[in-house]
């Protein structure tokens, strides 16, 4: 009888495909499978299961052939490559993955399907809206490490979704091939969903059921490092907060504090702030101009190796900005601040090297120079990143000849 159900599912052209990564769950993979075809019978979707096993040694894989699903082996370790492997093989228009150790409920699978014929390009399921089961989730996560990367993803990519950890969702193969999925562990997650949110996809939400597994083992997952590795994928793909912000915040401080001591002493209260604040707002204000040239660095190159799609206002920036401004900006801050410092230079020379008064002006003139140079540097190596997709900064557009 499961193998007829199989092969109804198993036309030429199917609808939807149910990938399921698996490693080692053979107490649970039969459950997914049978609740996966029942779903796509009872509700009449043209469709197929997949396995993508990535190297189980339990007899996961005769146990998910032997009811009904078609087994592809991904061959590098990890739940990414597990998923990768599986989508690349899946031939639905629609793919929807969940995990093997039956806590997510595939009969749930017709809510994904039935947003994706709405328009939705991106199904997420949504644990906290659907229900966790006792046992079925770590309070840790439940209540620390799902709600802050959900909230930081709402953030930092408007993704909209309130459950950014949630293992079962739904792409379109189109748009999976478009995403050009790259990580191995677990940040897949993380990669699927942004990469979507960054293009501007339609994404959508149904509330799902979390069971306790069935592994009978410990989990894959491990708690702080797979966290850790989600957070640190955010904050690469998210260089505006990452060093953007923190840097213009440490500037523009550094320099409000130059210029406010500049004239002299200042006195809030009963503290005085004095020359070596204002060599302290120095370092500041190169530190954060620093900071921010990394950040340009890090937006042009993932711009350039299309990491970031559909980043319509940084291609524009690029195709308006040109080297030459950066250098005339560069040499222009560069000149003023050698000019006043050799101008300072001499004078005290001049006075015959006595007492010195003017390290004021020398911070202020040295913080002209130093971020003039780091400019002038920094713009040459914009436009060797700019080079490599066409987008050269210092070239004239090159859609007007």
């Amino acid at each position: 009888m499961q193998s007829s159900l199989q092969s109804d599912l198993r036309e030429d052209a199917p609808e939807v495909s149910v990938v399921i990564p698996c490693l080692n769950e053979a107490r649970s993979i039969a459950f997914c499978i049978d609740k996966a075809i029942a779903a796509l019978r009872g509700h009449a979707i043209r469709g197929e299961v997949l396995v993508a096993d990535n190297g189980s040694t339990d007899g996961s894989v005769e146990i998910a052939q032997e009811h009904g699903a078609r087994v592809v082996h991904a061959i590098l370790k990890g739940y990414g490559s597990a998923l990768r492997a599986g989508i690349q093989e899946a031939r639905g228009e629609f793919i929807i993955i969940g995990d093997a150790d039956d806590s997510y409920d595939f009969s749930e699978v017709p809510k994904f399907v039935q947003k994706w014929r709405e328009g939705s390009e991106f199904v997420m399921g949504n644990r906290f809206a659907g229900g966790i089961r006792p046992g079925a989730m770590p309070w840790m996560h439940r209540y620390v490490g799902t709600p802050i990367m959900s909230v930081l993803a709402k953030l930092m990519f408007r993704s909209g979704v309130g459950d950014i950890n949630c293992g079962m969702r739904g792409v379109s193969k189109k748009l999976a091939q478009q995403l050009d999925l790259r990580t191995r562990g677990m940040e897949f997650a993380s990669e699927s969903l942004i990469k979507a949110a960054k293009m501007g996809v339609p994404i959508a939400e149904v509330p799902i059921t979390l069971w306790p597994d069935k592994r009978g083992r410990p989990p894959h997952l491990r708690s702080f490092r797979d966290g850790w590795r989600h957070l640190r994928f955010m904050l690469l793909f998210a260089p505006n907060w990452l060093f953007i912000a923190p840097g213009a915040f440490l500037f523009v401080f550094g320099l409000a504090l130059v210029f406010w001591l500049l004239p002299g002493p200042r006195a809030v209260g009963s503290v005085i702030f004095d020359i070596h604040s204002m060599l302290y707002g120095m370092v500041f204000a190169l530190l954060g101009a620093q900071i921010i040239s990394i950040g340009l660095f890090a937006k042009v190159y993932s711009f350039a190796e299309r990491f970031s799609p559909n980043q319509r206002s940084l291609e524009r920036w690029l195709r308006r900005v040109k080297l030459e401004h950066g250098l005339i900006l560069g040499t222009a801050l560069a000149t003023v601040g050698s000019a006043g410092s050799i101008r300072i230079v001499s004078q005290w020379i001049t006075s015959g090297l006595g007492h010195f008064d003017k390290l004021r002006l020398v911070i202020f003139f040295s913080l002209s120079f130093f971020l003039g140079i780091q400019i002038i540097f920094g713009s040459f190596f914009l436009s060797m990143l700019g080079i490599s997709r066409g987008t050269y900064i210092g070239d004239y557009d090159l859609d007007q000849q």
